[in-house]
C-alpha cells in the first residue's frame, strides 16, 4: 500500500471515503453484537483509500479498533495496541498467523477458496506491514 502511488482524491471524496468506512464500521460491529458508545477519532486515523482505523468505545465500556476499508475488517481489543499504527500492526500479523493456519491445515489445502483468502489475507498483511513501516504516513 505505502509503495503504491496515491490515487488522487478531491477533499470531498476523501471525505465520503472516511464517512463509508465509519457506516461499514458501526454496521459490521452492530451484526456482531457490539453496540458502540462513540467513536474517538483523536485516535482513529485514515489512509484513504487504503485503510482506516477507527477507536470505539463501546455502551459496556470497553474500548476496541476496528480496521476496514480496502482489507478484511477486522477488531482486536485496544489493550493490544497503544495506538492506530500499532492497532494496524497487531491485526497484519493476526492474518499473517491465520493464513499460516490455513496453509498448514490439510483440508484446507484441498479447498481452492481457503487457499485464495490465505493468500489474500498474506497481500493484506503485506501492505498494512509497508504502511506502519512508512513514517511519513504516521506524521502528526
Amino acid at each position: 500500500m505505502a509503495e503504491q502511488q496515491q490515487p488522487q482524491m478531491t477533499d470531498e471524496e476523501a471525505s465520503t471515503w472516511v464517512r463509508e468506512q465509519f457506516q461499514a464500521a458501526n454496521k459490521y460491529l452492530a451484526e456482531n453484537g457490539i453496540i458502540t458508545d462513540r467513536v474517538l477519532t483523536k485516535e482513529s486515523r485514515y489512509l484513504v483509500p487504503y485503510v482506516a482505523v477507527w477507536k470505539f468505545t463501546t455502551q459496556d465500556k470497553k474500548e476496541l479498533w476496528l480496521v476496514n476499508g480496502d482489507v478484511p475488517t477486522d477488531v482486536v481489543g485496544a489493550k493490544a495496541a497503544k495506538d492506530a499504527r500499532e492497532a494496524l500492526r497487531h491485526i497484519a500479523l493476526q492474518w499473517q498467523l491465520k493464513a499460516q493456519s490455513i496453509i498448514d491445515d490439510p483440508k484446507a489445502q484441498q479447498d481452492d477458496e481457503q487457499i485464495k483468502y490465505a493468500q489474500y489475507l498474506i497481500s493484506r498483511a503485506e501492505g498494512i506491514h509497508d504502511a506502519v513501516q512508512t513514517e511519513s504516513l504516521w506524521q502528526q
